[in-house]
C-alpha cells in the first residue's frame, strides 16, 4: 500500500487532550478503510503564517500512514467536514524515516542544512 504522511492544524481554543483525541479519531477512519497509522506525533500550539478563521494559532499533529487512496480521501474529507480541524495536509511518500520528524528533532540533532562557502 502507499505511504502517505498528513498534518493537521485544528482550533487553538482545544485543549491539548481534544487535540490528541482528534488524532485517534482519523486514524480509526484509516483503520476503518483498510489503512492503518504506522507513527503519530502531537507537536503542540504553534503561531500560524497568516490568519485562519480568525486564529493566529493552531494545535499540530503529524500522523504517517499507510493505506490505500480511499482511505486517504475519506480521511481528507471527513477532517474538512470536522469543525475543529482548519487545515489538513497530505503527501505521498516513498518510505518513513525511522525517529521522530525534524519539527520534533533538537536543533544539533538536525545537522547543517547547507553548508557554508568560504569567502576569498
Amino acid at each position: 500500500m502507499p505511504l502517505y504522511e498528513h498534518v493537521l492544524i485544528s482550533r487553538q481554543d482545544l485543549s491539548n487532550t481534544q487535540a490528541e483525541g482528534l488524532i485517534e479519531h482519523f486514524s480509526t477512519v484509516l483503520a476503518d478503510n483498510g489503512g492503518k497509522v504506522v507513527d503519530h506525533e502531537y507537536w503542540g500550539i504553534r503561531t500560524l503564517a497568516y490568519k485562519i478563521n480568525k486564529n493566529r494559532k493552531g494545535h499540530y499533529a503529524f500522523l504517517r500512514s499507510d493505506a490505500p487512496s480511499d482511505a486517504v480521501h475519506e480521511m481528507e474529507r471527513l477532517a474538512r467536514l470536522h469543525d475543529d480541524v482548519m487545515r489538513v495536509m497530505t503527501i505521498r511518500v516513498d518510505d518513513h524515516k525511522e525517529g521522530p520528524s525534524v519539527q520534533m528533532q533538537k536543533r544539533e540533532e538536525r545537522g547543517d542544512r547547507r553548508e557554508r562557502r568560504e569567502r576569498n
